[in-house]
């Protein structure tokens, strides 16, 4: 997205970031192991600014549940573990709104927040959510947490049978500051596929919790349950990256507790907790 005005994506927008998803030129491949593929597409090495692309196959997932929990925001806090805080503004049309979103980075690093412009699209057998950043004058950066921006971010949803579908996320988001390069890596090599696998196993369990937390309430599917108010577009701005602070991280090092927690043997005694 680019210039000063706010769009709301139409059509066109929707279909180039599909073809974006669906793209492997100028993509490194990274990752593949247990149906997830990770890409990593570096940008401006010296700004630690990259597109990250990650793919799962969920044999088990019917695309329509994989859409509503990426909408569901009280089953987000409920499952996504990064999350501090998230909650809607307000919305602009039947399938776009404004949302906040902060979340836990690696330690040392401090943590992230955005105010994103949502839009979201079924096309077919597909789905489409994706956003960019914006300003809102009532919803300035917060002195404890690190204004990122989301250039562009997204899933993508194929279904690719009655009980089964492909997930693609695609993210270049400028977290405002220099990250040591063992973040990129991470980003890459573990929290993109946890995250997925997170994702994933969400998917599996919100049927059970839906039909308990106000099962027939979808407003993502159904606009006039929508109880958010309207936010004119002129009351919203684009966030430009260079009027946020950017912070200089890259010389931190990862923590032992992160280090720990992400070591193999960890990693399997989550499994198995989980099982």
């Amino acid at each position: 997205m680019s210039g000063e005005a706010v769009l709301i994506p139409d059509d066109r927008a929707f279909s180039r970031f599909k073809q974006e998803c669906q793209s492997e030129e100028g993509w490194s491949f990274t990752y593949n192991k247990n149906n997830i593929s990770v890409w990593i597409q570096v940008l401006e090495e010296d700004k630690s600014l990259h597109k990250i692309k990650c793919r799962m196959q969920c044999k088990d997932i019917p695309a329509e549940t994989m859409y509503d929990v990426l909408h569901d925001i009280e089953y987000r806090r409920k499952w996504d573990a990064n999350v501090i805080e998230t909650f809607d503004i307000g919305k602009l049309t039947v399938n776009a709104d404004v949302g906040y979103y902060s979340w836990k980075c690696p330690k040392p690093l401090k943590n992230r927040d955005v105010i994103t412009l949502r839009s979201w699209l079924p096309m077919g057998n597909d789905y489409i959510i994706m956003n960019y950043s914006v300003k809102h004058v009532k919803y300035p950066p917060k002195k404890d947490l690190v204004r990122a921006v989301s250039i562009q971010t997204g899933y993508l949803i194929q279904r690719t049978g009655p009980i089964s579908c492909t997930l693609t996320y695609l993210a270049q988001v400028d977290p405002r500051g220099s990250l040591p390069k063992w973040v990129v890596n991470k980003s890459s090599q573990f929290l993109a596929p946890k995250a997925m696998k997170r994702i994933s196993k969400a998917c599996l369990r919100y049927p059970e919790w839906k039909q308990k937390h106000n099962p027939a309430f979808k407003p993502w599917l159904y606009p006039e349950q929508n109880p958010l108010s309207n936010i004119p577009v002129g009351e919203l701005s684009i966030q430009h990256a260079e009027s946020l602070e950017n912070i200089d991280e890259s010389s931190l090092r990862e923590s032992k507790d992160e280090r720990a927690e992400h070591s193999p043997v960890t990693n399997e005694h989550e499994s198995l907790k989980s099982q």
